[in-house]
């Protein structure tokens, strides 16, 4: 037997070893595609252009260089009409600051003319008193409060208690009074009905001169003396025996009167006699009757 060799068997290629990701085909189809075609083609075509088009940070610039100028003309303009307008409204201001003037002059005329007419009227209605009053015209004149009066008398400052506040309550709310320090109008009504009382010949409060038809009443926490509000401290001026006024005054019922407020209610108060005091004549009278003069007979 020949030795012949015995042909070795035909062996087929070994397959490619398998990738370890052959099982996360999606995950690795997304990897390897992780650009859309739609923004592939645009970035290439982007690319394609080249310089046709402007960088964007130039067209920004560009832009916000465009808005710059139209505000700055839209300022410009209206700087403009600004100064333009100025003068005109300057011209409008001045014509009606005078008018003003002229108004304020005009009224300041009537507020002169009233009061020359007011002194005229007490003037006349002071000589009719006492040329009509006969023997006791000037009494008569006095007591009207129609003539302004010198002599001497009694200075009576009353104010409040310190540290007097507005409002009720208190023992004199039954009564028609409040216990906060402050003088209501019925006590200055009870002071200067004492002083009349005490023999005073005129009477005022704070410059404002009393007749018999004074009122005084109240308008909230302030005392009003013929409507004309006044204001603590309260200056009460009374003419007459000075001394022997002081002292019938402090021993009348309505001295007590102001003695309780004092003590209790911690109204202030001081009296003192004084040497010369003038007392203003009121400021209107109201006059009430009258009667025509009769002519004189055989006037045409």
């Amino acid at each position: 037997m020949c030795g012949m060799s015995q042909p070795s068997p035909h062996r087929s290629p070994a397959p490619p070893p398998a990738r370890p990701d052959a099982s996360m085909s999606l995950l690795t189809h997304v990897m390897d595609h992780s650009l859309d075609e739609g923004y592939a083609e645009a970035a290439a075509r982007r690319e394609a252009e080249g310089t046709a088009g402007l960088p964007r940070p130039l067209k920004a610039k560009l832009m916000l260089a465009a808005a710059l100028v139209l505000v700055a003309t839209v300022v410009t303009l209206a700087a403009a009409e600004a100064r333009v307008a100025a003068p005109v409204l300057a011209r409008e201001r001045q014509e009606l600051i005078g008018r003003v003037e002229r108004a304020d002059g005009r009224m300041h005329g009537l507020e002169r003319d009233i009061e020359g007419l007011r002194a005229d009227v007490a003037a006349r209605q002071s000589r009719a008193l006492e040329q009509h009053g006969g023997d006791q015209g000037r009494l008569v004149a006095l007591l009207s409060g129609a003539t302004e009066v010198r002599g001497p008398g009694i200075r009576l400052v009353v104010d409040d208690a310190k540290g007097a506040s507005s409002g009720g309550g208190g023992p004199r709310e039954s009564s028609g009074f409040s216990d906060t320090g402050r003088l209501r109008d019925r006590d200055m009504q009870k002071i200067v009905n004492g002083l009349w009382q005490s023999g005073a010949e005129a009477v005022s409060v704070n410059g404002q001169r009393l007749t018999s038809l004074s009122a005084i009443r109240a308008a909230g926490d302030a005392i009003l003396v013929d409507n004309r509000p006044l204001a603590p401290p309260y200056e009460v001026l009374a003419v007459g025996d000075g001394k022997r006024l002081a002292a019938a005054f402090r021993d009348s019922a309505d001295g007590h009167y102001l003695h309780v407020l004092q003590e209790s209610y911690g109204i202030r108060s001081s009296l003192s006699p004084v040497a010369e005091l003038r007392l203003p004549a009121a400021p209107s009278l109201t006059l009430r009757t009258a009667r025509a003069a009769e002519q004189q007979k055989g006037a045409s």
